[in-house]
């Protein structure tokens, strides 16, 4: 006994030893089998980031582990994902470990986890999928070349997600959250594989959605014929949302097609069946939902697949008098009739149509219904429909839970007609548009966090008309805001079938329209992270400025108003007329008057909020505006013309502006670019009212500013970066000459000069005895030029007088002009002689002898000429050297 039981653990101990060292000795071996198998059978990027052999998961199955599996397409996909998996399980008998190299190992358990499957199919039938490299010189199967065999009894997709895009036509599918298995007998050529499929859904077809994150769940026993690739359903079940199908019939795979022959109905006639094709997320809870009525779905889906064919189908899906009510609402929806059905009978894909032969339900005594039919679904779709009826919008939330962000009211009144080809629509051909029949909506109102007030609907009517939409009337109100529309809609069903661009022409006219009444106050997340970047909270964070207005980018509409007030913030515009046309997401504004601050405002440009940052590009002219005012009220004036804070009257301007704009519309001073020329039609100045000129006044006591005369002063600005240059400009201060030239800043710094040129009989003891060496005539006519520096800003001003400049000046207009008088004089004297005008009368004279002598002209002329020039040239020379002795002894001095 004691001999067996040593035996059996020695036994015990060797099998330990063999599971424990089995993973190192062939993994190495799996390795590199993998690695051949992949490199001789698959022509695409496979890469692993690890292989791992264990004994013990599945004991007494060996497991085979992949992990970071991943497969990238070469050509002509090149560098697409195809398949990537966090790990792939593939489990076999013990006992395939100990066959030979050559010989098929058998796969009987395969296990994906966390994997994700891109399918693609391109425009030209190319698929991302067919990366198998076939051996065109083997024409004998051999299954012992092959290393691995699959002889599947189970398999398992865990938390994967599947896409298959298919370009050509037009679809798009996606299983996402995908958890699949089945069970059955791959090794035999007929068996039953018994599958259990839960996922979510999404389908698009053609750009339309059909499905988006759909439940569905599928458990079915399927009969496989592998020799004949036909695959039968046999018990099955299938839940698409909460709606549950069973259905029967085959599946075959043909050389050349596919084939499909399957029938599907709802297994009962509950009304119930209805709600559950609606969304879960609308339709919570219908198990406690009382019911009335049927609710079938059924269908046969039969024929071939290939590249002409698609299978014929005859869907079915109706109701009779049915009703439903929510336990919770006080309202119930009754007298609901359903008549649909899809239906395509020659295989070919046009062929398929939408026949809606009647939808109707009524809600209190309230009724709605609808029919027509939808043809060519895939080319050019043919569209004939009609409804009429009256509901009560707030009757919807009563009887349903939609669960809307806002409340739903007013009266909807429709009778209408409509049929239409695609085409058409999308060429704007509307002319081939039949539409007839008239809606209208009565005691609207509209709430929601984008706009700060509700907005109310008293009437709005529309009269239909081939493609265009007459709107006679359309009463609206929200905050302080009143508007009376009308006009028209020239492509409502290209709007709602495309996506074109909403079209039309409205004339609008409002007693009183509020800006502010459309903007409300911004909230955001503020999200706060620690240094590993993970959120550690979410306060919300209230500005204090204006969420941004954006102009719609679905209008192209032309809108010409009428506004006896429009309220702009803290501005009050009067008699507003003038043109807006709103397309691509910018407002072009023409011919606008406006009557503001005792004046008046005529503009044209455009406001675009197409960018990030909204910009605007505008001329405006401003006439005969309250200066008082317009400073008061215009943030721009006051950066443009700080000065202006002083001034009383009236002024005009022609502005030209462009920059960007903040959130509420209004300009960022620092990116303003353009030019102003204004004029001033009247104006007081009040220096008291700025630092600026109250100290130039103290400064300067030959002038008072109290006395200034702006009456007509003209002014060229010009703007960029944040600056304002202001070109020279000059105005009369009784007598004294004034001239301004400079620029400052958006934020008041400045840098200007002055110029003053005042009349020397003013300035007295400032120019000391300077003005003593001018005649009475030369002092009426010599001016001073004073030069003024300004610095600093308006409040707070640097001035710089420099007054030893001026007398500087002064003192060299002197020296100017006695060297002018002096040369004058010499040039004169000069003159004299050449033409002779300097001749005296003959005189008689007596010697010391006593005898009388006669002095003619001509024998003193050579004397007097040249004691004259003499005289001329010591004046002149003397008077040059005198003047600048004295200038040189008055620098000394000063």
């Amino acid at each position: 006994m004691k001999k067996a039981f040593k035996i059996i653990g020695f036994s015990l101990l060797v099998i330990i030893i063999l599971l424990i060292t089995a993973p190192f000795i062939f993994e190495a071996q799996l390795k590199d089998m993998v690695k051949k198998t992949i490199n001789k059978n698959v022509d695409a990027t496979v890469e692993f980031s690890d292989l791992d052999l264990t004994l013990f998961r599945s004991f007494p199955q060996a497991t085979l582990v992949l992990k970071d599996l991943s497969i990238i397409n070469k050509a002509p996909f090149a560098g697409d994902t195809l398949a990537v998996t966090e790990e792939l399980l593939l489990e076999m008998s013990i006992k395939e470990l100990f066959k030979g190299g050559d010989e098929p190992k058998k796969i009987d358990e395969l296990i994906l986890n966390n994997a994700f499957v891109n399918i693609k199919v391109d425009s030209l039938g190319n698929n991302n999928y067919d990366i198998a490299i076939i051996d065109s010189t083997n024409t004998n199967a051999d299954t012992t070349s092959n290393p691995f065999k699959l002889d599947l009894k189970h398999y398992e997709i865990n938390n994967s997600k599947l896409k298959y895009v298919d370009d050509g036509n037009k679809m798009a599918l996606l299983l996402e959250n995908l958890d699949h298995q089945g069970t059955g007998d791959f090794s035999l050529a007929q068996s039953e594989l018994n599958t259990e499929t839960n996922s979510l859904i999404s389908l698009d077809y053609d750009g339309t959605n059909y499905l988006n994150k759909n439940k569905l769940a599928l458990d079915a026993i399927i009969q496989m014929d592998l020799d004949k690739l036909k695959y039968t359903f046999l018990e099955n079940q299938a839940t698409l949302n909460q709606l549950p199908l069973t259905f029967n019939g085959y599946v075959q795979v043909n050389e050349n097609n596919n084939e499909v022959d399957i029938s599907f109905k709802t297994p009962s006639s509950s009304f119930k069946n209805f709600l559950a094709v609606i969304p879960e997320t609308y339709a919570k809870n219908i198990e406690n939902v009382e019911t009335n009525g049927d609710f079938v779905v059924s269908g046969i889906i039969k024929g071939i697949i290939d590249d002409t064919y698609i299978p014929k189908m005859d869907i079915k899906i109706s109701s009779s008098n049915a009703s439903f009510k929510y336990p919770d609402l006080p309202k119930s929806v009754d007298n609901i009739d359903i008549d649909v059905a899809i239906i395509n009978e020659t295989g070919l894909i046009d062929d398929t149509f939408l026949d809606i032969n009647k939808m109707s339900f009524r809600i209190d005594e309230d009724t709605f219904s609808g029919s027509g039919n939808i043809k060519n679904l895939t080319g050019n779709m043919l569209v004939d429909m009609a409804v009429k009826g009256t509901i009560n919008l707030a009757n919807l939330e009563k009887a349903y839970p939609l669960e809307l962000q806002q409340d739903l009211n007013g009266i909807l009144t429709a009778d209408l007609k409509t049929s239409f080809d695609m085409n058409s629509i999308e060429k704007e051909q509307y002319q081939n548009v039949n539409s007839s029949g008239v809606a209208s909506i009565k005691n609207f109102s509209y709430k929601t966090p984008e706009i700060p007030n509700e907005v109310k609907i008293s009437s709005a009517n529309f009269k239909f008309n081939q493609g265009n939409v007459q709107v006679p009337e359309l009463l609206m109100t929200t905050g302080k805001t009143d508007m009376n529309a009308s006009g028209s809609i020239q492509n409502l069903m290209g709007y709602l079938f495309t996506d074109q661009q909403l079209k039309g022409d409205f004339k609008v006219r409002s007693n009183t329209f509020s800006v502010n009444d459309f903007m409300i106050a911004e909230t955001k997340d503020v999200t706060k992270t620690d240094e590993n970047g993970v959120p550690v909270e979410k306060p919300k964070v209230a500005t204090t400025g204006k969420e941004a207005i954006k102009i719609p980018s679905f209008l192209d509409a032309t809108l010409a108003f009428n506004a006896n007030t429009v309220l702009y913030d803290n501005l009050e515009l009067k008699n507003v007329v003038g043109t807006m046309i709103i397309k691509d997401e910018t407002a072009t504004l023409q011919n606008v008057t406006s009557n503001i601050f005792d004046g008046s405002i005529a503009l044209s440009g455009n406001v675009s909020t197409k960018n990030a940052v909204p910009t605007f590009s505008m001329d405006m002219g401003l006439n005969a505006l309250d200066i008082s005012k317009s400073f008061e009220g215009l943030e721009l004036l006051q950066n443009l013309a700080p000065i202006a804070k002083a001034l009383q009257g009236k002024i005009q301007t022609q502005l030209n502006l462009s920059g960007n704009l903040n959130d509420d519309f209004t300009p960022q001073l620092s990116s303003l670019a353009g030019q102003a020329l204004a004029q001033i039609l009247t104006a007081k100045v009040n220096p008291e009212q700025m630092a600026l000129l109250s100290q130039l006044d103290e400064k300067l006591g030959f002038i008072d500013f109290n006395d200034i005369n702006l009456d007509n002063l003209k002014g060229r600005l010009t703007f960029n970066d944040g600056s304002v240059d202001v070109e020279p400009f000059d105005f009369i201060v009784k007598g004294i000459k004034v001239t301004v030239a400079g620029n400052h800043s958006f934020d008041n710094i400045m840098d200007y000069k002055l110029t003053l040129d005042v009349p020397a009989k003013m300035l007295g003891s400032e120019i000391g005895n300077a003005i003593s060496k001018l005649s009475a005539q030369d002092l009426q006519n010599t001016t001073v030029a004073i030069p003024i520096g300004l610095r600093g800003n308006f409040q707070s001003p640097q001035i710089n007088l420099n007054m030893q400049q001026a007398i500087s000046g002064l003192t060299q207009q002197i020296i100017a002009q006695q060297k002018k008088e002096l040369t004058n004089k010499g040039i004169d004297a000069l003159g004299n002689i050449l033409t002779g005008q300097n001749k005296q009368t003959p005189k008689t004279t007596v010697d010391s002898t006593g005898a009388v002598i006669q002095t003619t002209p001509k024998d003193t002329l050579r004397t007097q000429q040249q004691q004259q020039v003499k005289d001329v040239a010591r004046d002149i020379l003397g008077g040059f050297l005198k003047k600048k002795t004295t200038q040189k002894d008055t620098t000394k001095v000063n």
